[in-house]
């Protein structure tokens, strides 16, 4: 087939090098900044402004039927270029989003004065958001892995699938510090510690990105999300201001995206919707200015979140214009107006009449054009149509979606009974709202096809096992007129996700479902019970109409008691939780003889699930946050400082499940640590050995976790602190040697004076399996004076060996 794209690949190879010869900007053997400066030196004003511009409701205009360009409709909205396009692949098949994207791009290159390619932005949080794209295990599953190989891998099949399509940016990932699981976005994030997000993080920038500063064909430019507090809004409600000092702020929740901006080199960041200390963050110039880019050196776009310039009239009450919102989101640092044209084409005369400066103007154009070089779009603004279908949901990333999820499943409890003998069974109830669905979680479209944990069990057990469903409960109201394509994949996830107004079901017919489940589960050898949410009840709450944050996070719509009447009749049974967010069970922790945390684990769920039950796969997830045991415990995060669990007149104040644990099918003994301290002063290392043996009869993986606790300070410090982990495959019976090699820069912290210090005195090392299961615990001295660590002294992770 000789492809529409090839015609005008060809058409514009030789526009560039027979009409622009001459231009600076159009020679892709000089340096990016002379090309930078040669282009902006020729643009006007207007088509500055719109650099800093995107479309995306507007530019739904713009599409014609399967990927056609309406001209016209260009002619109006795009005369002087434009900077992004939101969402191109929008309501569009893999074929039809590349004939959309190049039809746009042929018409910039072709028809604005200057040429200048457009960048267009796709939301990926767990593969890339489109249809048939293949949909991984959602963010907080993914961080429950521990695996920064894994994840790396994971983002670079979103980055190729997103390219194949024309993309070249995605909105992801998102390094916000979780800490209040009532929270609607807590699914979205890699959990509460900053370091875990940080490692995670960088591999994931570099999965999207690569690892040279020009970003290959088959990548995209990542952005962080959000900058920042995001994690901890007041009351656990999205966009709420975020009570945090300027300790907590730099130690905790910009740890994560000062690596990433540091380490991986990221392209874009995202200026989160809420405000600390009286300053949202699309107005906070110390947060995106002085800290970000002076301190950090971030060279990169700066973009607003969603319609968030406008809510500095709309919602926090700081503009009293659009020129104003305008105003203080440019002098503030942001660089591009998301996901429409609100305030930002005020600029061209705001400068005009000389409030805004073509400095300011300047700089946030030299950003654009800098990645849009970097991206290569001069060269290669095409995306090959032939080769989109290969690659977009493919079976090699199937195979990756499969893998990642058997990895992000906790097992949270076991009694000894799984992995289940399949030799014994012949007949297993699987019971449950969603059991006959696959959930994907937020920011999910439809993939070709899917596996539910019913038809999971189903393949697994084949003919000769009866594999009996019954629904036992539901959870919200039934999404009406589903699209047929949700129906082949069987997963509502997009729709649900997208349902304003979402309500609970009518429970009027509960108890009947419950007795029908019972009667099923004990009339079989075993029972499978999955509970938990759905994307109804744990979402991003971007609409008073739209909502996602809860005040409980008990089980919904009778499945508490759905669980409790199947545990009465004596079955083997397995709980298995499906759900975005940490939930309370209450009794049912004590009760359940096993209990797997299973999140939202992607298009390749009941595969995984049957692999891990029947004992195919050794589960070795580990908690990326902590499970409270009641809403009453919040916030309950494992590095909190030492005067903050003193306990309560009737209850105490451990969690269900502690931040890091997670069992296996094995059994791991840790041993013969070793400390070598002899470097422990600033910018030296010190070295903690261990021996790791895989003492059970199985073969597994065991997450080592390495923390850290400074014993006497000038500020307080939290009672742990993870500054290391990796993942060990052992064989039965086999040991390794683990060797952290912990920079002693690493455990700076801000003093009171807000210097940023490595101070004297003794650090206890904990190893072990979990933040409250230590293995191993020793002390060390740091020696020397108080040192104040410069930026560029700055640590942020610890390498791991393993022999």
């Amino acid at each position: 087939m000789f492809s529409f794209t090839k015609v005008f690949a060809l058409g514009f190879v030789s526009l560039a090098f027979n009409s622009l010869a001459a231009n600076d900007y159009q020679n892709p053997s000089l340096p990016t900044e002379q090309r930078v400066s040669d282009l902006l030196g020729q643009m006007t004003l207007q088509e500055k402004v719109a650099q800093l511009e995107t479309v995306w409701h507007q530019g739904r205009e713009l599409k014609g039927p399967h990927g056609a360009l309406k001209t016209d409709m260009a002619e109006k909205i795009l005369p002087l270029g434009i900077g992004h396009v939101a969402r191109p692949s929008e309501d569009l098949s893999p074929v039809d989003s590349v004939k959309y994207t190049n039809a746009i791009q042929k018409w910039l290159v072709e028809n604005t004065r200057l040429g200048i390619p457009a960048i267009f932005h796709e939301e990926a949080l767990h593969g890339h958001a489109a249809s048939e794209a293949t949909s991984f295990p959602q963010a907080i599953a993914m961080a429950s892995t521990w695996d920064p190989s894994l994840i790396h891998d994971v983002y670079q099949a979103s980055a190729e699938e997103v390219r194949a399509r024309g993309g070249n940016q995605a909105l992801t990932p998102i390094l916000d510090v979780a800490r209040d699981p009532r929270w609607g976005r807590i699914e979205e994030t890699m959990g509460e510690d900053p370091y875990l997000i940080a490692e995670l993080g960088v591999s994931a920038v570099k999965g999207f990105q690569g690892d040279k500063q020009q970003i290959p064909g088959n990548r995209v430019m990542a952005t962080l999300k959000h900058l920042a507090g995001h994690g901890q809004p007041t009351g656990g409600l999205n966009i709420a201001p975020a009570p945090i000092g300027e300790r907590a702020l730099r130690e905790v929740f910009l740890f994560p995206f000062e690596a990433a901006v540091t380490l991986a080199h990221v392209g874009s960041v995202m200026a989160s919707y809420n405000e600390i200390d009286g300053i949202p963050s699309h107005a906070n110039k110390m947060l995106l200015t002085d800290i970000l880019r002076d301190e950090w050196g971030f060279d990169g776009l700066l973009v607003s979140d969603y319609y968030a310039i406008k809510e500095l009239i709309t919602r926090h009450g700081l503009a009293g214009s659009d020129e104003n919102a305008a105003i203080m989101a440019l002098n503030a640092g942001v660089d591009v107006e998301m996901p429409d044209r609100d305030v930002f084409p005020l600029l061209t005369k705001l400068v005009n009449d000389k409030k805004v400066s073509m400095q300011k103007i300047d700089t946030a154009v030299t950003r654009i054009l800098r990645e849009k070089f970097k991206l290569g779009l001069f060269e290669n603004p095409y995306t090959d149509e032939d080769k989109v279908d290969a690659i977009v949901g493919s079976q090699a990333h199937r195979d990756l979606a499969q893998t990642t999820a058997e990895k992000a499943m906790v097992l949270l409890k076991n009694d000894g009974i799984l992995p289940f003998n399949r030799a014994m069974i012949k007949h297993v109830a699987v019971i449950g709202a969603h059991a006959d669905e696959t959930l994907l979680g937020g920011y999910s479209d439809i993939p070709r096809q899917t596996v539910t944990i019913l038809d999971g069990i189903r393949n697994k057990l084949g003919q000769s096992v009866k594999v009996e469903f019954s629904r036992g409960a539901i959870i919200t109201e039934d999404i009406l007129e589903p699209s047929p394509a949700a129906v082949i994949a069987q997963s509502y996830s997009k729709a649900r996700w997208n349902k304003e107004n979402m309500k609970l079901a009518d429970q009027s017919n509960a108890q009947q479902l419950i007795d029908d489940a019972v009667a099923v589960a004990k009339r079989s050898d075993i029972a499978v019970v999955v509970v938990g949410s759905n994307e109804g009840t744990s979402r991003e709450a971007w609409a008073e109409n739209h909502l996602g944050d809860r005040d409980s996070l008990g089980l919904l719509g009778g499945q508490h008691a759905l669980v409790e009447a199947v545990l009465a009749t004596g079955k083997p049974t397995v709980v298995i939780l499906s759900n975005g967010r940490p939930l309370t069970l209450g009794n049912l922790y004590k009760d359940a003889p096993a209990i797997i945390e299973a999140w939202y684990l992607g298009q390749e769920t009941g595969t995984a699930v049957a692999n891990v039950l029947f004992g195919d796969v050794n589960p070795s997830g580990k908690l990326p946050l902590t499970l409270p045991k009641t809403i009453g415990q919040l916030p309950v995060f494992y590095n909190h400082k030492p005067s903050a669990k003193r306990g309560y007149i009737f209850g105490d104040t451990a969690p269900a499940f502690a931040f890091g644990h997670g069992l296996s099918y094995t059994t791991f003994a840790y041993g013969d640590l070793s400390i070598d301290a002899t470097n422990a002063k600033a910018n030296g290392t010190v070295s903690a050995s261990f021996t790791l043996t895989n003492s059970g009869e199985v073969d597994g993986e065991e997450v080592a976790q390495l923390y850290i606790h400074d014993v006497f300070s000038s500020v307080t410090r939290p009672v742990k602190e993870l500054k290391g982990f990796k993942r060990v495959a052992l064989k039965a019976g086999q040991s390794k040697k683990v060797t952290f090699e912990l920079p002693v820069n690493l455990l700076a912290f801000y003093d009171a004076d807000m210097r940023f210090v490595v101070e004297p005195g003794e650090i206890n090392i904990m190893i072990g399996s979990a933040s409250d299961d230590i293995r191993l615990e020793e002390s060390f001295e740091i020696n020397g004076e108080v040192s104040e660590i410069t930026q560029k002294q700055k640590a942020y992770l610890t390498q791991v060996s393993v022999q």
